[in-house]
């Protein structure tokens, strides 16, 4: 499977045609981590024509009200797609009040609400948030801090991946955009990135608050 991941600026070229077919081939589902103008979404969603899940970055102001068409919110849930288990956080650290932000007391009550699910379960493969973890990939004003909670989540399940975006970053050398937890890699999305993973024979989408 191969999974377009976007996040924080928009690439008007991954929007492209090439030889006939969209800029990039092959793209059989796309996540967005926030800080997105909702019509990039639906642009994105309409051009792959493949399923769109997104968590809301601290400057998604608008997606109540123009909401991206034909794509899913996976904040605070859990989704089961082609066998893989995804979950999702939106929002920043709290800094000064504006929507989608959120204290270290909220997020972690949050992910509690979400123990149940992940028990029964047996934990989740992909972890998508728009925050990055405490101290990985994070920086240190009061916005761009990272969550102690997703750190505690991670050691707790060790899912593979842990999608974020927040953090921009040009990145010279694609490694740069790598960090690991335990057995977790820490993948910062920002503008975009392709994630390989082999396929299921699981077909069926399933939604779990």
């Amino acid at each position: 499977m191969k999974i377009l991941i976007v996040s924080d600026i928009v690439n008007e070229t991954i929007l492209e045609y090439k030889d006939g077919q969209p800029f990039l081939a092959g793209i059989d589902l796309i996540i967005s981590c926030g800080d997105l103008p909702p019509e990039y979404l639906t642009s994105l969603r309409s051009r792959y024509d493949v399923p769109l899940f997104y968590v809301l970055g601290n400057h998604d102001l608008r997606y109540q009200t123009s909401p991206p068409v034909g794509c899913r919110k996976i904040d605070r849930r859990f989704i089961e797609y082609n066998g893989l288990r995804i979950l999702g956080f939106s929002g920043s650290r709290w800094y000064n009040g504006n929507q989608n932000q959120y204290t270290e007391r909220q997020m972690t009550g949050f992910i509690r609400k979400m123990w149940f699910t992940l028990w029964r379960k047996k934990g989740f493969d992909i972890l998508v948030s728009h925050a990055s973890p405490r101290y990985i990939n994070d920086a240190e004003d009061r916005c761009h801090r990272g969550f102690h909670s997703f750190r505690q989540l991670i050691n707790r399940h060790q899912p593979r991946y842990h999608l974020h975006g927040h953090i921009h970053k040009l990145f010279d050398n694609e490694s740069d955009r790598f960090a690991t937890l335990g057995e977790t890699e820490i993948i910062n999305c920002y503008d975009y990135y392709i994630l390989e993973i082999e396929p299921s024979c699981a077909t069926e989408t399933t939604d779990h608050r």
